[in-house]
């Protein structure tokens, strides 16, 4: 477990494509519009096309680009693996060897370059990342406060207190929680938010709309980030 920074956290998902690159991206812009220096980190990357001969991961570039410090990609990617499916299977695919400990490695790295690091989760918080291995136990052994990204679509309250669940088991804090709008014609949508306001044990920090073309500085005007600065 990493010594305790104020500003650094873990962010994961109820699923897979439910806007975790989104958010901490948005955190990253927040803190920045707050003085901070800023880097994000996805430590477990599955799916890159190659560009000029450089791969190239979507979520890992807009978290280099949302960041007010630049860091080499072998930091805030350790594992850039080029075929887009679940990790554990493209790992074995590629014979790629996923160690914590060259990730804690690299985030010591990025740590030593900036006030807050962002890492964000690959899939969901128990997605396996090889035969023994899952992003759970990579957030357990990293200590970091989560923040819950909740897809907002039918079965989100399920799904949002299964994790809440699965987090607490893991001994970590729950820091908070955003609600991004997946489904923007969602039933119900202010009861479900009231649902998992009365039930998850951490701050609402805000709700995300659907957005035609996300970008960081949108996302970030509807967050709250008072809740994790105090």
């Amino acid at each position: 477990m990493q010594d305790q920074r104020q500003h650094d956290y873990f962010v994961t998902g109820t699923d897979t494509e439910i806007g975790k690159t989104l958010v901490s991206s948005a955190l990253l812009f927040a803190f920045t519009q707050n003085g901070l220096r800023t880097v994000g980190m996805k430590p477990v990357a599955a799916g890159a096309e190659l560009q000029n001969g450089v791969w190239h991961n979507e979520d890992v570039d807009a978290l280099m680009a949302a960041a007010s410090v630049p860091c080499p990609t072998a930091w805030v990617a350790p594992y850039l693996m080029q075929t887009p499916a679940a990790p554990h299977i493209v790992a074995a695919l590629e014979n790629v060897h996923i160690s914590v400990a060259h990730i804690q490695t690299c985030y010591q790295q990025l740590v030593q370059q900036a006030d807050a690091v962002i890492v964000e989760g690959v899939g969901g918080f128990c997605v396996p990342l090889n035969e023994e291995l899952t992003t759970a136990d990579l957030a357990q052994q990293m200590g970091l406060p989560v923040i819950l990204v909740v897809g907002m679509r039918l079965g989100c309250i399920n799904h949002a207190l299964l994790t809440a669940e699965a987090i607490a088991a893991r001994g970590l804090t729950l820091a908070g929680w955003v609600a991004n709008t997946v489904d923007a014609d969602m039933l119900y949508l202010n009861e479900n938010l009231a649902a998992l306001r009365t039930r998850l044990a951490a701050p609402l920090l805000g709700q995300i709309p659907r957005f035609e073309q996300p970008t960081a500085q949108a996302a970030a005007g509807y967050l709250n980030v008072n809740f994790l600065t105090l």
